[in-house]
């Protein structure tokens, strides 16, 4: 039944015809009378008509008091949320997957992918009444290259010239070619701002929404902008994101109707969600997966034998199971998931072996290495019962691992891309070739196991420029044997998004991308009544 359910979320979304969805829900063993009522219920969705007004009521976790407004900071649901809500980017990913225009109202590629034109769209306004123009275009761009700790600054290092050729259009130059380069502007990270705007404490942005409160890591509140140039969107009159780190308070809320919709709804609490005829659970599967990197030109972690001793020492199916409930799959050390059609399934699957955990550890000729895994539910909700679960099964195999429990707040800050060995996520991206080097490549900020391949860098820069599907598909494959074989990152599974929604909240629809219609669902959804 939640293959049944989450498929007509994705033909309530566009994303899978009627035909599609006929078919499948037969394959799929539904009896004729269920797919008609099924069928009835996303026909009577798709009549229904947003309506406007009222307060979007959120609690969300993922949000800390070191967050800022400063887009090239986002690393988490909150500001990601938050961001989409005060600003627009020039590309939107859309339901299906596809880039499709936002602040760009359209693109043109020159041949070789190094060349891009954007035309900007007309007659759009910032929120203190400023015209949107190609400077601001610029400006915004150019936040992500250079002396950056930006987010996005990895894939942006492509990036040789950003110029505009007239107040409304705009031309980027890479230094090499990028098919994808579209992608890259989906990033949640690359927000217009207005030409010279460094004032983080102000939201000033074409949004649906300006900003009324910003209390970090506590409370975010936003009112619709008047003069909001998309038609179709911001249908709410305001907006309350409440933190809500904690698993149990969340749902709490979102039962007792403190709230409207969460994120990350624990798995083993969606018996919970689901006793309630009021509440939904809105599930995709996507890009999302757990991470243990370890800094591969730090000790111990230096050496392959150990890496190898340490991946195959790790139950990824007893995480599935513990942790997620079954709604997930099981990871394969690369960020590549079996939703993309880049996937290797070539690659032999990393499976637990003890046997092969003491054989690698022996071969490393490492005697009791220190090795300590730094976890905090900061990162998801579940992180510290992982690396506990991993240092079970590493026990198993005779391997010593400390656990040191990390504090939520200022996680991101003082621990993540600090210590050598550490639990986080990933939320995926657009583009295979996207993830790879945000996550991966060479010189990325946010590198996490240092990782430095020459073969991969040389790897990427080809997929990138080609645009042959035959000979891409063979290098992004390619890329991911070797993270599998010689990273220093185990991935030990990919989750699906879990939002729990109210019912009497429309627009809010399942997205492989981000959780929380990835990133957009203040500007996506509304009140029914």
């Amino acid at each position: 039944m939640d293959q049944l359910e989450y498929l007509k979320q994705q033909h309530i979304a566009g994303r899978v015809s009627r035909r599609e969805f006929l078919g499948r829900a037969a394959a799929l063993g539904a009896s004729a009378a269920l797919i008609g009522h099924m069928v009835a219920g996303v026909e009577a969705h798709a009549a229904e008509m947003a309506k406007k007004g009222g307060t979007l009521k959120l609690g969300l976790a993922g949000g800390s008091t070191t967050d800022s407004l400063d887009p090239g900071s986002y690393n988490d649901s909150v500001m990601i949320d938050t961001g989409h809500a005060f600003w627009n980017g020039l590309v939107e990913w859309d339901q299906s997957g596809k880039p499709v225009p936002e602040l760009a109202e359209s693109w043109e590629v020159k041949p070789g992918a190094a060349e891009w034109i954007f035309n900007i769209r007309k007659g759009v306004t910032f929120s203190n009444g400023k015209t949107l123009t190609a400077d601001d275009v610029v400006y915004s761009l150019n936040m992500h290259r250079g002396a950056t700790k930006s987010g996005a600054a990895g894939p942006f290092k492509a990036v040789s010239d950003v110029k505009a050729l007239s107040p409304n259009q705009v031309q980027v130059t890479l230094a090499s070619g990028d098919a994808d380069f579209a992608y890259v502007l989906t990033d949640y990270h690359v927000l217009i701002v207005p030409d010279g705007h460094k004032d983080w404490s102000k939201a000033i942005g074409t949004g649906g929404y300006v900003l009324d409160k910003f209390d970090p890591g506590v409370r975010i509140t936003g009112t619709r902008n008047p003069n909001y140039w998309k038609a179709d969107r911001a249908h709410v009159d305001s907006f309350d994101i409440t933190v809500i780190n904690d698993d149990s308070a969340r749902l709490n809320a979102l039962i007792t109707g403190q709230v409207d919709a969460t994120n990350r709804v624990p798995a083993k609490l969606i018996g919970l969600l689901k006793k309630n005829e009021h509440l939904e659970l809105i599930r995709a599967p996507g890009g999302w997966h757990t991470v243990i990197s370890m800094m591969q030109d730090r000790a111990p972690y230096d050496n392959k034998d150990l890496r190898l001793a340490l991946k195959y020492g790790i139950d990824r199916e007893q995480i599935i199971k513990a942790l997620f409930s079954g709604y997930g799959s099981v990871g394969n050390d690369h960020p590549i998931p079996k939703t993309d059609p880049y996937l290797n399934t070539s690659l032999p699957q990393i499976k637990y072996d003890a046997d092969k955990a003491k054989f690698y550890m022996k071969k490393s000729g490492l005697s009791n290495p220190p090795i300590t895994i730094q976890a905090s539910d900061a990162a998801f909700s579940g992180a510290v019962d992982m690396a506990s679960l991993f240092q079970q099964s590493l026990k198993k195999a005779g391997i010593a691992m400390e656990l040191k429990k990390e504090p939520a707040d200022g996680f991101w800050d003082n621990v993540w891309l600090k210590g050598p060995c550490v639990t986080s996520y990933w939320g995926g991206r657009a583009a295979a070739t996207q993830m790879l080097a945000v996550a991966y490549g060479p010189g990325a900020p946010w590198n996490e196991s240092h990782y430095a391949n020459p073969k991969f860098a040389e790897l990427l820069t080809a997929a990138r420029a080609e645009t042959d599907e035959a000979k891409r598909k063979t290098q992004i494959w390619d890329m991911q044997a070797l993270l599998h074989d010689d990273g220093a990152t185990i991935v030990p599974a990919f989750r699906d998004w879990l939002d729990g929604n109210n019912k009497k909240i429309g627009g809010h629809t399942p997205h492989g991308g981000f959780d929380m219609d990835n990133g957009y669902i203040v500007e996506k959804a509304w009140i029914k009544s």
